[in-house]
């Protein structure tokens, strides 16, 4: 009798605990030996979060198809320096192109935007700063929210489930990871949407303890 590997099903805390533990900072193996399941399983739940549910659609033929191999070349050899589309436009209209500058400043946009910015760490003193947000685990009728509050320095994570995003639910949470690391930190940053604004809380001032 031929026996068939079911793949692990895991809850909606767990799927939340394996890309809390993988942001920390954790490898595959650690985080499938803490929660008792495969490599596998651990890996398919941090590439299916992360997957497109459409896939690209296959490219049309353009009139700027030909010219594309030659727009790369100007492009690579001109940077760190960037060539104005209409230069270019000009350039490859001596070569015979007779479209319009929109298509070609539609296809370099996304090379003018490949240049990523340097990465600076940020770093903080022990006990300094600790970053706290809310993440929707499960939307509709019965929701799941996680509130996750992650050390600046250490990046050491609390995680805690619940069914609001309120003032009243924020202060509680906070008290717990407080309780958790054993101590206050100076300032918790804490990312309020509205506005987009990043709001710094005192810990005294807002849960009642010293700072």
């Amino acid at each position: 009798m031929t026996a068939f590997l079911v793949p692990s099903m895991l809850t909606q805390e767990e799927a939340v605990e394996i890309r809390v533990m993988a942001r920390r900072g954790e490898g595959v193996r650690s985080i499938a030996k803490q929660l008792n399941c495969s490599r596998n399983t651990v890996r398919r739940y941090l590439r299916d979060g992360a997957a497109c549910r459409y896939g690209p659609r296959s490219a049309r033929a353009c009139k700027l198809d030909q010219y594309k191999s030659y727009l790369g070349e100007r492009i690579a050899q001109a940077r760190p320096r960037w060539i104005p589309a209409t230069v270019l436009l000009r350039e490859i209209g001596n070569r015979g192109y007779d479209g319009g500058i929109s298509q070609l400043k539609a296809w370099l946009a996304p090379m003018k935007r490949s240049e990523p910015e340097p990465v600076v760490r940020f770093e903080t003193a022990p006990g300094k700063q600790m970053q706290a947000d809310f993440t929707h685990v499960r939307r509709g009728r019965d929701p799941l929210i996680a509130l996750v509050a992650t050390m600046g320095y250490s990046r050491a994570t609390f995680v805690k489930f619940t069914t609001r995003e309120d003032a009243a639910t924020l202060c509680a949470g906070l008290r717990e990871a407080f309780d958790y690391f054993g101590g206050v930190p100076e300032h918790v940053l804490y990312d309020f949407v509205p506005g987009n604004k990043i709001v710094v809380l005192c810990p005294g001032a807002f849960c009642g303890q010293p700072a």
